[in-house]
């Protein structure tokens, strides 16, 4: 699990490039995936199955969140990556891949109509070798493998915790009675009396 959680980390470079295209939708993903693989790193450590639980269960959301990403830049379902759901609509960045891809050559070209602002101007990709939602949904595809395989790491050692918790017993157990002596079927009360002023 150890090892799946620093491979989970992995979500800090995906985080620092939805960054640079001021998508606020995965950058808020990934933030709490990114505290919650911490915590999953902390609680195995210190054996805390309940921070586990939690890792496992935000797991199976980031897996959601991930399919529902390749989803989007695939446009499956009347979903269009044209859209600025990725940036709540604030603005209309799009992802930082579609400019700055590997071989992709940018040209910014002013536009023709002078009803549009003279200070915007429309950029122009050529020559890409991968296309932008392709390398969005490659990195998607790998949080997804990861995340399922982390959860069922995950799983296995919530069990084995588990197990190491209902197994434990204190020296002469934890009834109240030992096993050389049969139990007493009535407890015999004995005043208490006050203590003198």
């Amino acid at each position: 699990v150890l090892f799946m959680c620093f491979l989970q980390l992995a979500a800090l470079e995906r985080q620092i490039f939805d960054f640079l295209g001021f998508q606020w939708a995965p950058i808020l993903g990934n933030f709490l995936q990114i505290i919650v693989v911490i915590l999953g790193l902390f609680g195995t450590i210190q054996f805390r199955p309940r921070y586990i639980v939690v890792y496992t269960v935000w797991t199976a959301l980031w897996v959601t969140w991930n399919v529902f990403i390749i989803c989007f830049y695939l446009e499956v379902g009347g979903l269009s990556k044209e859209t600025d759901l990725m940036t709540f609509n604030i603005s209309m960045h799009r992802s930082w891949w579609r400019e700055h891809g590997p071989g992709c050559i940018r040209r910014v070209v002013r536009p023709s109509s002078p009803s549009i602002l003279e200070d915007y101007s429309y950029v122009s990709v050529t020559g890409c070798i991968i296309d932008f939602q392709y390398l969005e949904v490659i990195h998607s595809a790998i949080q997804i493998l990861l995340s399922l395989i982390g959860f069922v790491y995950a799983c296995y050692v919530i069990s084995i915790f588990m197990e190491e918790e209902d197994s434990f017993d204190f020296i002469g157990g934890l009834d109240t009675y030992s096993y050389r002596q049969p139990p007493q079927e009535h407890v015999e009360l004995k005043p208490v009396k006050p203590v003198g002023k």
